[in-house]
């Protein structure tokens, strides 16, 4: 069976240049362009480089990116303070908080301190209930990054039975929301397992298209996925390697060599939900300035 690789890359790409050119022409009409702050406490490795991987787009498309740096000894009032003072400035338009936070810190409490209108990482529950009732507001980025890229490839979800392994606040959850709507790249019918699911392999086996997001390496394997099958990888996890350079390499949730022999398509790891994560970042904070502009535009 000849399979699909759906590539982040490529369909990311296509995202951040539609909207360098609709960046520069607000500039030309508005003479503003959008800001996003990020904020990294501590100097987790993992952290970092999402940062810079941030930063970089940002620079690539025409964002303002302010970098702020917060030692592992600050304090959650410091934080605190910091959101206020980026909630109120109105050359900020999107804040994102890097997580997770060092020990000690409330992550709930710092997520909701975020403007929602400023949360272009979708996490505040006044945006995910919006996204819930199907009404305006912030996606969270990685659901939203693989409707996105499901679209790119005209892969209609409508009707079919979508099976997410995972039950997290920042995939599981909200891409159910956003399959379950109606309308485009939506309409689908989806089941979600869980750590406590005791039928897991029979559900996925069954699904026309599974997302994994489990955060167990190569969790899903060939026997649980039906011929024909479209298979989204959001799984990122290091595992020891002797033969690789540094000793370790990345793969998915998916034991992709096997899987992709039952598949009509695939998504990489890396270079497939990962860098969507990022567009869709990206796509919000400017989301976010157009709205800000209000009578401007």
């Amino acid at each position: 069976m000849s399979c699909k690789i759906l590539d982040g890359k490529v369909v990311s790409e296509s995202v951040l240049s539609g909207l360098c050119s609709e960046i520069r022409a607000l500039l030309l009409s508005t003479g503003r362009d959008p800001g996003l702050a990020v904020v990294l406490v501590g100097d987790n490795p993992a952290s970092k480089f999402y940062v810079e991987s941030k930063k970089k787009a940002c620079q690539k498309i025409g964002i303002n990116s302010y970098d702020y740096r917060l030692p592992a000894t600050a304090s959650e009032g410091e934080l605190c303070e910091l959101i206020r003072h980026l909630n109120n400035d109105p050359e900020i338009h999107g804040i994102l908080v890097q997580l997770p936070l060092p020990n000690g810190f409330d992550e709930q409490k710092i997520v909701e301190l975020i403007s929602p209108e400023k949360d272009v990482d979708g996490f505040h529950p006044v945006n995910v209930g919006r996204v819930l009732q199907g009404i305006s507001g912030f996606k969270s980025c990685t659901p939203y990054g693989v409707l996105e890229l499901l679209r790119y490839y005209d892969i209609d979800v409508a009707g079919k039975h979508v099976v997410i392994v995972g039950r997290s606040n920042i995939v599981g959850k909200p891409l159910a929301s956003l399959l379950i709507q109606r309308g485009p790249g939506a309409d689908a019918t989806v089941t979600i397992c869980h750590s406590k699911s005791e039928n897991v392999r029979e559900l996925t086996a069954r699904a026309d298209v599974v997302v994994a997001a489990i955060g167990v390496p190569e969790f899903l394997t060939a026997e649980m996925v039906k011929p024909g099958a479209v298979v989204v990888d959001v799984g990122i996890n290091r595992v020891d390697d002797p033969n690789a350079k540094n000793g370790y390499r990345i793969v998915g949730d998916v034991n992709y060599a096997m899987v992709k022999k039952n598949a009509s398509a695939i998504t990489p790891v890396p270079g497939g939900v990962g860098p969507m994560t990022i567009a869709m970042l990206m796509k919000n904070t400017v989301e976010s300035f157009k709205k800000s502009l209000g009578g401007l535009q």
